[in-house]
């Protein structure tokens, strides 16, 4: 049977305070050893359970204390950035990515967060791990990129008025910095938003690989407009290119060049076409009309 510690006191108190009880095991003198025995046990028995339980919230509160910091302290964040080469770089959570020529990628060394968030600057090719509970976030100086696990392409390089995002898989969603303009992408879509104008469209693609041809060094333009061709140019070789003449701007180019080919030689056939003239003058290329095109 066992007693509280009230019980046992109250016990030991009547058993010492008889006079009436007959000596023998069941006199105070007989008595009391054996309780006091029995107090003893009892009470090294509440001391270890005493001990035991504030061990336990020590360690639980070393523990909670450690996590805290890991938690808090802060996180290394890692940049990664090329030249006039391409690079392909592995996130903490599996994902990969390539950047393009002069572009840098932002990220924390660990995602420690429920999003898992990294900066671009320029353009990068994204193939996300899929982790429902972890959404992917590229931010970029203008708009924001949501995904759960899919491939896209973002080209934002700081100096073009556009920020174009191509969705080769999956599903993404792109929105401003205000989250005011929201736009959900669907496979062979791609998402504009024009910097000046603070204005986010969307457009059908015939081939999203062309988007990403770059990844095999190559250039596909499709009747893109002249100043486009003369920035995504600029942007792979680190060049700048001016167009002096701006009815030039708009005019319209089609054509294709492969893997290893330099810029002297892309101007040179498209020079050869009859599309324009250009030259170098204090390390920049400027590019004029043709007189026959005038």
């Amino acid at each position: 049977m066992k007693f509280t510690d009230t019980e046992l006191e109250e016990i030991l108190y009547k058993l010492v305070a008889s006079t009436r009880s007959p000596r023998g095991r069941f006199s105070a003198t007989a008595s009391y050893p054996k309780l006091e025995k029995r107090l003893k046990s009892h009470t090294r028995r509440l001391m270890l359970i005493r001990t035991f339980s504030a061990a336990a919230a020590v360690a639980l509160l070393c523990l909670s204390t450690w996590t805290a910091y890991l938690y808090i302290q802060p996180t290394t964040i890692q940049t990664i950035s090329t030249l006039a080469e391409t690079r392909t770089v592995c996130l903490p959570d599996g994902s990969t990515v390539t950047l393009n020529h002069y572009s840098s990628l932002s990220y924390p060394e660990k995602f420690k967060s429920d999003k898992r968030e990294v900066e671009l600057n320029g353009e990068a090719y994204f193939e996300v791990s899929k982790k429902k509970e972890h959404p992917f976030i590229v931010q970029t100086e203008t708009i924001d990129v949501q995904v759960l696990g899919t491939h896209f392409n973002v080209d934002a390089y700081p100096d073009n008025p556009d920020v174009k995002t191509t969705l080769l898989s999956g599903s993404v969603a792109v929105s401003n910095k205000s989250k005011s303009v929201r736009m959900i992408l669907k496979p062979n879509e791609i998402a504009i938003y024009n910097k000046v104008e603070e204005k986010l469209t969307r457009k059908v693609l015939a081939n999203a690989e062309d988007e990403i041809s770059w990844r095999q060094g190559e250039f596909i333009f499709d009747d893109l407009p002249l100043q486009e061709i003369a920035r995504e140019l600029s942007n792979s070789f680190g060049t700048t290119i001016h167009i002096a003449d701006t009815t030039l701007q708009n005019y319209r180019i089609t054509a294709r060049f492969r893997n290893g080919e330099d810029l002297e030689t892309i101007l040179s056939v498209l020079h050869n076409a009859g599309y324009f003239n250009y030259s170098l003058n204090n390390k920049q290329i400027i590019i004029t009309t043709k007189p026959d095109l005038k």
